[in-house]
C-alpha cells in the first residue's frame, strides 16, 4: 500500500495525468476511491482548476457519494467541480449553451409518463390506432433511435411499425419544440447532436473541460460515448473506469464493446486493472469468478482477496416458491439471533415476480423490509384498486379511494367529469359520494356522463348490499373484481404482465380466507384495519429492515449478507439464455450472477426450487448450470425434503442430492431440531467436506397432514382457497401434482404441498 493508503495499482491510476486511461475495476476494488482521489490528485499537486474537470457517473446516488468524498479531501474549490449524471450534465449544459444548441433556455423536461402522453397525443393527431401502436412500444423505439444518434430526420424504418414510428418521430420532434419540452433522451441525444453541428459549440466544450472521468464506462450506449470523445478529441485527457463484467444493460442500450474497444479510439491509451477486492471474501470470490470466467468475449481478469476464506456458500434445493420462501426467512431470524441486524441481508432475485412470496412470508413472519427498485406487494396499482373498493363499500364519503376506482377499470368517465364532480362537491361543501346522488339537480353534466354516472353510483349500491347482508372480506373482493369488470379487462389483456397481476389479485383473496379463518372478528372493517396498519408500520423510518430487490437494481450496493433466489434454468439464466439461443444473452446472465454474488461481503446463499408458479403457470425445474460451474469445494449443498416416486405418493420426509440424483431418508434424526444452528458441520456432496452454516430445516413432519400420510384417487382433501375436494389423479414428480374436483370451482390441478387431509 502507498503513503495514501492505496495499492501500487490504485495509485498508478491516480497518478497517470496526461493522455487517454482505462481503468478495468472488479467488484469492490475501490474504483470510487481512485476516481475521488485522481480528482484530489490534479487539483492539489497538478494545479488544475476544479471547473476545468468533469466527472460523470450513473446514478445521484453515485454521484452525491463522490462529491461528499471529494469535499472531505478539497479544503476549497470542491463546489466548482463538474460531479453528476449523464442527464444532469448534459441539461446544464445545454441551458448554459442553449442559443448555440438552437434551443429555448427555460425548456421543460418530460419524464417517462409525460413522453408516453405526448406520443399518445400525436398518434390521436395521426389518426394512429393506439391500440394497435401501443404509445409505450413507439416512445420505446423513438428513445432507442436517440441513443443511437439517430435523429428523425434520419430514422429510416424497416417494417411498417417502424414507418409509423418514423412519422410519429417527426411529428413528436417539432411537437416538443414547440411546447419547449426535451425527454430524457433528448438530453444527451440533442446536445451531441449540436455538437456535431455546431463547431462554435464544439470548440466552447472542448476548451471547457481539460480532464473527463467517466465512471461505470461498460454502461454507456453509443451517444453517450460519442459525448465523452467529442468533449476529448482535442487533448485526449480522457479517464474511464468500469469493469466488462459487470456490464448487465444491453436491454437499455448499453454497449460494453465501448470499454473493451477503447483503444480503437484511443490507441495511446494506457490500461490499469484493478483486481484486488476488498469487500468479498475468498470463497464468494472463486463462486463469482468460476461463473464468469466462463464467458468468452471478456477483458481477463480474475478478482483476488487478503480477506479471510469465510464459510461456505450455501445452496439450498427447495421444492417450491412456498418452501424457498420458508427457508429464506428462517436464515435471515437465525442470523439476526445470532448479532447480524436486519439490515445486513439483501434477498435478490432475479425478476420482480419472485418478490410476492418472499413478502408474504415476511409479512407473515413480522420481518420488516423495504422494496428497491419495485413496488412493495400491497402498493402495486391492483391490490389498491382492490382495496380502494373495499373501502367505498366500507365508506363511501372515502373521496380518495372512491376518485382512485370512479374509472377503473376504464368506464368512460373522463378528467373533465371528474373535474366537474370535484367542483360540485366543493361548492357543496359535501362528499364527492354524496353529489353522486345529486346529478338531476346538477346542469354541468350532459345525458351520457350522467348515464356513466349513476351506474357506477348503482354498482357501489350494490356491492355495498352485499356487505350488508353479510358477506365476508374474500366474496366481497371476487364479487367486486366479477361485477366491476376488473377480470374480465385482465384477461382480455392476454399478456404475462396482465397474468401476473391476476395472480396478485388471487393472492389477496388468499390472504382473506386467511384471515376469516385465524382472526376473531373477521369483518371487512377489521381486515382493512389490518392492512392499513401493517402498511403504515411498513413505511416508517427503519433503518434496520430486510432489502429485497432485483439483481439490476442491487449494482453498486454491498452487503455482509446476500441471499439469491431462484437459480434454475429459464429465471436466473433467464429464458433468453437458454441452450441454443443467443450466446451474448448467456454472458450478460453470467455477469448478473457476477454482479449478485459480489454485492455479498461475508455470507452468500443461493437457492432454487424443484416446482415453481409464476405467471400464472406451474412448472417443474432444473438447477441452473451456474451451480454446476462452481467449485465444489467452496459450496454447502442441501436438498429440502420430497416425496419418493411411488403408486401412492408418501409427502414424507426425504432429503435428495440434486446434483448426484441421489435420495437419503431424513427420519431418525438424532437430535430431531432442524439443522439451523450455528457452525454445525455439514457434508457436502463432493468427496470433500466443508465447515460452515446449515441454513435448511430437516424436521420431521409431512406436507399433508404428518408422518406418512398418503394420497390415493377418491381421497377428500382441503385446499385453503377451494375448500374440500376430492382427488382424481396423482402425477409424476417431485412433488407431484394431483388432480383435485372441487364442488363451485371445478377441476384443478395442485401441488400436492397445498393440500391437508378433509
Amino acid at each position: 500500500m502507498g503513503d495514501s493508503g492505496l495499492n501500487e495499482r490504485q495509485l498508478q491510476a491516480v497518478h497517470h495525468v496526461r493522455g487517454p486511461l482505462v481503468v478495468f475495476a472488479g467488484a469492490g476494488s475501490g474504483k470510487t476511491r481512485v476516481i475521488t482521489q485522481r480528482v484530489a490528485h490534479l487539483v492539489g499537486e497538478c494545479d488544475v482548476r476544479p471547473w476545468r474537470i468533469l466527472a460523470v457517473t450513473f446514478t445521484n446516488k453515485a454521484a452525491g457519494e463522490m462529491r461528499q468524498r471529494l469535499a472531505s479531501l478539497l479544503p476549497e474549490g470542491a463546489e466548482d467541480l463538474w460531479v453528476g449524471t449523464f442527464h444532469a450534465v448534459c441539461a446544464r449544459l445545454l441551458r448554459r449553451y442553449h442559443e448555440l444548441a438552437g434551443i429555448r433556455r427555460d425548456f421543460v423536461i418530460y419524464d417517462d409518463t409525460d413522453q408516453k402522453a405526448m406520443v399518445t397525443r400525436v398518434l390521436r393527431d395521426l389518426a394512429i390506432d393506439d391500440k394497435r401502436f401501443a404509445p409505450k412500444a413507439v416512445a420505446g423505439a423513438i428513445n432507442r433511435a436517440k441513443q443511437e444518434g439517430v435523429g428523425p430526420d434520419r430514422y429510416e424504418p424497416a417494417d411498417p411499425f417502424e414507418r409509423v414510428v418514423h412519422d410519429v418521430y417527426r411529428a413528436y420532434h417539432s411537437r416538443m419544440l414547440d411546447c419547449g419540452a426535451l425527454d430524457f433522451g433528448d438530453l444527451i441525444f440533442q446536445l451531441v447532436d449540436s455538437m456535431k453541428k455546431s463547431p462554435e459549440l464544439l470548440g466552447e466544450l472542448q476548451s471547457r473541460f481539460s480532464y473527463v472521468m467517466v465512471d461505470e464506462f461498460q454502461d454507456t450506449n453509443h451517444v453517450q460515448s460519442e459525448f465523452v470523445r467529442l468533449l476529448c478529441q482535442q487533448h485526449e485527457n480522457l479517464c474511464v473506469v468500469g469493469d466488462d463484467d459487470q456490464s448487465i444493460y444491453r436491454w437499455r442500450g448499453a454497449d460494453r464493446r465501448n470499454i473493451l474497444d477503447f483503444r480503437q479510439h484511443f490507441p495511446a491509451a494506457h490500461i490499469i486493472k484493478l483486481e484486488q477486492n476488498y469487500r468479498s471474501t475468498k470463497r464468494i470470490l472463486r463462486v463469482a469468478n468460476a461463473v464468469v470466467g466462463h464467458n468468452v468475449d471478456r477483458e481477463p481478469k480474475s478478482l483476488w482477496t487478503d480477506n479471510d476464506e469465510g464459510t461456505p456458500i450455501t445452496v439450498v434445493c427447495c421444492e417450491d416458491e412456498r418452501d424457498e420462501a420458508d427457508v429464506v426467512i428462517k436464515a435471515m431470524l437465525m442470523l439476526v439471533e445470532a448479532g447480524y441486524q436486519r439490515s445486513d441481508i439483501a434477498l435478490l432475485y432475479r425478476v420482480h415476480a419472485q418478490s410476492r412470496v418472499f413478502e408474504e412470508a415476511l409479512r407473515f413472519a413480522n420481518v420488516p423490509y423495504r422494496v428497491i427498485g419495485g413496488l412493495r406487494f400491497y402498493d402495486r396499482a391492483e391490490v389498491k384498486d382492490l382495496l380502494a373498493y373495499l373501502r367505498v363499500i366500507h365508506n363511501p364519503d372515502d373521496d380518495v379511494s372512491l376518485l382512485r376506482v370512479i374509472n377503473t377499470p376504464t368506464r368512460g368517465i373522463g378528467k373533465t367529469t371528474v373535474g366537474r364532480l370535484l367542483d360540485a362537491a366543493a361548492r357543496e361543501g359535501k362528499s364527492v359520494w354524496t353529489v353522486l346522488g345529486m346529478l338531476d339537480d346538477d346542469p354541468a353534466h350532459n345525458a351520457g356522463a350522467r348515464r356513466k354516472l349513476e351506474a357506477f353510483r348503482g354498482l357501489v349500491e350494490g356491492l355495498t348490499a352485499d356487505a350488508a347482508a353479510g358477506s365476508g372480506p374474500s366474496d366481497l373482493a371476487q364479487n367486486v373484481l366479477s361485477e366491476t369488470g376488473y377480470i374480465d379487462t385482465l384477461k382480455a389483456e392476454d399478456s404475462a404482465e396482465a397474468d401476473a397481476r391476476l395472480e396478485n389479485l388471487r393472492e389477496v383473496i388468499g390472504s382473506m380466507i386467511e384471515f376469516e379463518r385465524d382472526a376473531e372478528s373477521p369483518t371487512l372493517e377489521a381486515f382493512l384495519e389490518l392492512v392499513t396498519l401493517q402498511t403504515d408500520v411498513d413505511r416508517m423510518e427503519d433503518d434496520d429492515m430486510v432489502t429485497l430487490m432485483t439483481v439490476h437494481a442491487a449494482k453498486g450496493l454491498e452487503f455482509p449478507i446476500v441471499m439469491v433466489g431462484g437459480l434454475e434454468e429459464e429465471m436466473f439464466p433467464g429464458r433468453g439464455g437458454g441452450v441454443g439461443d443467443d450466446p451474448e444473452e448467456l454472458e450478460e446472465e453470467r455477469r448478473l450472477a457476477y454482479v449478485a454474488f459480489t454485492r455479498a461481503e461475508e455470507r452468500l446463499m443461493l437457492t432454487h426450487a424443484q416446482v415453481r408458479r409464476i405467471y400464472g403457470e406451474v412448472k417443474f425445474r432444473q438447477p441452473s448450470r451456474f451451480l454446476t460451474e462452481m467449485p465444489l469445494g467452496d459450496l454447502n449443498q442441501i436438498a429440502k425434503r420430497q416425496a419418493p416416486a411411488r403408486q401412492q405418493r408418501s409427502v414424507g420426509g426425504y432429503s435428495a442430492d440434486p446434483y448426484s440424483g441421489t435420495a437419503r431418508s431424513t427420519r431418525g434424526s438424532r437430535s430431531g431440531q432442524p439443522a439451523w444452528q450455528s457452525n454445525q458441520r455439514q457434508p457436502a456432496p463432493a468427496a470433500e467436506r466443508v465447515d460452515g452454516d446449515s441454513y435448511v430445516d430437516t424436521s420431521e413432519g409431512s406436507d399433508l397432514g404428518g408422518g406418512s400420510t398418503e394420497l390415493w384417487e377418491g381421497r377428500r382433501v382441503r385446499h385453503k382457497k377451494f375448500g374440500v375436494g376430492q382427488v382424481q389423479s396423482i402425477g409424476d414428480g417431485i412433488p407431484p401434482r394431483v388432480t383435485v374436483h372441487f364442488a363451485g370451482w371445478g377441476t384443478k390441478q395442485i401441488v400436492a404441498r397445498f393440500l391437508e387431509p378433509a
